[in-house]
């Protein structure tokens, strides 16, 4: 049975605070097996029989609006996809190694057309650098999250869809769990 991470957006950020026992209940009641929560931002891990990526978002998505009482997006990878998703590398090493430089990962439903490409290298500056690869946004920034012009809801609104925003060594930690 594959087993798959989902991404949510909006869990445990501005004032949504969704305990993560209650979250595994949730995912459970969709039949889904050996529920996992990683960390409280968001990240379930998940065994489902179906293939379909897509379906499992929107009943997801379904689920947690009726349940949680708002819209929580969601972004649904499988261990594998995630492994390669983890070791792709748009920056230099000496990049990614600098002191400060921080990678974050964007997933996306799906991949941005040219335009919201050319629209994203707009916010390219010597602080904040950008690389799309399939339905990924690499963001390396060479400052403090806080201290950055650019924010998950910009990126979202930059490139014209939904988007959730998690460090890369989030994402590293997931993989080496769970694959």
């Amino acid at each position: 049975m594959p087993k798959y991470v989902a991404f949510l957006r909006a869990i445990n950020v501005g004032g949504h605070t969704v305990k993560m026992d209650h979250l595994r209940t949730l995912f459970e009641t969709l039949g889904l097996r050996n529920v996992e929560t990683f960390i409280a931002s968001g990240n379930v891990i998940f065994d489902s029989a179906s293939k379909n990526t897509r379906a499992l978002e929107k009943k997801i998505e379904t689920c947690l609006g009726e349940a949680l009482g708002y819209n929580v997006a969601t972004f649904i990878r499988s261990t594998a996809a995630l492994a390669n998703i983890a070791t792709y590398k748009p920056f230099s090493d000496a990049e990614l190694s600098t002191e400060g430089h921080t990678l974050y990962i964007g997933l996306m439903a799906d991949s941005p057309d040219k335009a919201a490409k050319d629209k994203l290298s707009t916010l390219a500056t010597k602080v904040d650098d950008f690389h799309v690869n399939s339905r990924e946004v690499y963001w390396l920034c060479r400052t403090k999250f806080s201290e950055s012009q650019v924010s998950g809801a910009l990126l979202a609104k930059t490139l014209g869809m939904a988007t959730t925003l998690r460090n890369a060594t989030t994402i590293k930690k997931i993989v080496t769990k769970y694959s």
